[in-house]
């Protein structure tokens, strides 16, 4: 079954096309959206909501169609938005139960199910303080947990890292990660980051100027290259001359050394060279493509 699927779908504005001609189709777990700012992200979130009209082709959400039957997908979907959308002189606990509610839940089911997802966001000491005295990763948890309160097929998250620091990032990669293993929600996530998708998602959509660059699971963006990194503590510079002696292509990177992989022998002969130089091998691990690296590759054959 498809968590979503579209054909031919635009979006234009007066000034811009931010969805182009889009054709794809998600699965159930967690699919990252990626593109930079600008790219048609979140435009495509609010035509798959229902909350925008597009101007061409067709979209469906848990095979609901998007122009028709909008307020039936809402019921369904969670949806965390980018931006700052909470209000200040309330508290989560009292936010969260009235969006509950508003989901069609009874007052104390909806206080059972806020008092869980705030719990599991990490606000469960918080939760009765007023919204303006969170910080910016306070009020993020609680975007994320009004997305889930309603118990949701599928959560929309926008840009969930944006404006944490790198601990409050990998604090709510996991909640994202958790949804989609442990909860059994499929999520579909947003970002500009590309390293952060490499972590958690199954599968990565790939946008640039709302048109489809590629579309593919995160294995195949992330397979194995014919390279090997090295690092070593220090003498980088002897091994790479070493290496080359031997007829091995080397080409340094910062601190790593990246050597092109001839065989089994190339292993070998990097072990070999850094025992014989008296070198401390810290890595030797197998080259592996980056989501980054592909976005790169594609967006230069549009």
């Amino acid at each position: 079954m498809h968590i979503l699927a579209t054909e031919g779908l635009t979006k234009r504005f007066p000034t811009v096309t931010a969805v182009d001609q889009l054709t794809v189709t998600v699965g159930p777990g967690v699919t990252g959206l990626v593109g930079a700012n600008g790219a048609g992200k979140s435009t495509l979130i609010k035509i798959l909501l229902g909350l925008l009209p597009p101007s061409g082709g067709t979209a469906r959400v848990l095979d609901l169609d998007v122009t028709s039957q909008g307020a039936g997908i809402r019921r369904l979907v969670g949806y965390m938005p980018e931006h700052e959308c909470l209000p200040p002189d309330v508290s989560a606990t009292e936010l969260v139960v009235h969006l509950a509610q508003m989901s069609g839940l009874p007052r104390t089911a909806a206080r059972e199910r806020a008092a869980d997802v705030l719990r599991h966001v990490g606000l469960a000491e918080e939760r009765y303080r007023p919204i303006g005295g969170y910080s910016t990763g306070m009020k993020q948890r609680v975007k994320l947990a009004q997305a889930l309160v309603h118990d949701p097929k599928v959560v929309f998250l926008d840009e969930p890292t944006n404006g944490l620091d790198p601990r409050g990032r990998d604090e709510m990669l996991t909640l994202v990660r958790r949804i989609g293993t442990e909860f059994g929600i499929s999520v579909v996530v947003t970002s500009h980051l590309l390293g952060e998708l490499e972590r958690i998602c199954d599968h990565v959509v790939v946008i640039d100027a709302g048109r489809l660059l590629r579309s593919s699971a995160i294995g195949e963006f992330t397979q194995s290259t014919q390279t090997v990194t090295v690092e070593v503590d220090e003498g980088m510079e002897a091994l790479a001359a070493r290496l080359s002696e031997s007829g091995h292509t080397v080409s340094p990177q910062g601190r790593l050394l990246v050597v092109q992989v001839r065989g089994p022998e190339t292993y070998d002969a990097v072990r070999d060279a850094a025992a014989d130089l008296d070198l401390c091998l810290i890595r030797l691990e197998q080259g592996r493509h980056r989501i980054e690296d592909v976005f790169r590759e594609e967006v230069a054959h549009v």
